[in-house]
């Protein structure tokens, strides 16, 4: 009899190993969304109509299902252009993975209408409007006329070719060795003196000036080669 009953219970026992449920695995889609919305709300505040596509997820990893998967990028990673974004889980089970997504971000941005000569003031003729991807584009690529009106070209420019705000620099204000008038002003009283630029500055830069009795002072240049000193 207990021979029996004990074959009964070796025979059942893989029956009901079989019949456990499988551990909940992780939907491959609920990562892809994860990642989309992620970078949905990282490029949020760009100007141009934003267009996210995510890569597939590889089907052959098999991950635990995870009730809160958090999305994150590396340290200096740009959530437009091609990226990669990270997923990861904390608990039940830790794991992280990556995804490859494409955004692209199409807007206006600036270009030269004509080839810029270096250190030529621009105006607005020598300027055009463009649409295009400007996740696609370099770094800080200017997405506004007066962000480049009135400033000069460090490098020569070729028509076409859209303008970065590294590119550009702002005409100066204040001239080395320019006689400027320094101002300050406060609550109830207002001053103003002669001294001489020792350095050349655009407009809302800091400059050092040396007033008649020697003393050097540091103030923002501002247009008309004046030099604002807070007090």
């Amino acid at each position: 009899m207990k021979s029996t009953l004990l074959t009964l219970l070796l025979l059942a026992s893989p029956l009901a190993l079989a019949q456990q449920p499988a551990p909940a695995r992780q939907d491959p889609a609920a990562l892809r969304q994860v990642v989309e919305q992620y970078l949905k709300a990282q490029t949020a505040g760009l100007a141009g109509k934003v267009t996210v596509s995510v890569g597939k997820v590889d089907q052959r990893m098999s991950l635990a299902a995870c009730p809160a998967p958090e999305a994150f990028q590396q340290p200096g990673a740009r959530a437009w252009g091609k990226t990669t974004v990270g997923v990861r889980c904390a608990s039940p089970a830790p794991w992280t993975v990556y995804i490859q997504a494409q955004v692209s971000v199409v807007g206006d941005y600036v270009a030269a209408a004509v080839p810029l000569a270096p250190g030529k003031e621009i105006d607005r003729s020598q300027l055009a409007i463009v649409k295009g991807d400007i996740a696609a584009l370099p770094n800080g690529v200017v997405t506004d006329m007066e962000q480049a009106v009135g400033r000069t070209s460090t490098m020569s420019v070729q028509s076409g070719a859209p303008l970065r705000l590294d590119m550009l620099k702002s005409k100066p204000v204040v001239q080395q060795g320019q006689l400027v008038k320094v101002v300050s002003q406060g609550k109830g009283f207002s001053v103003s003196a002669e001294a001489k630029a020792i350095g050349t500055a655009a407009d809302g830069q800091v400059v050092q000036a040396r007033t008649p009795s020697g003393a050097v002072i540091s103030g923002l240049a501002r247009a008309g080669g004046q030099i604002e000193v807070a007090f």
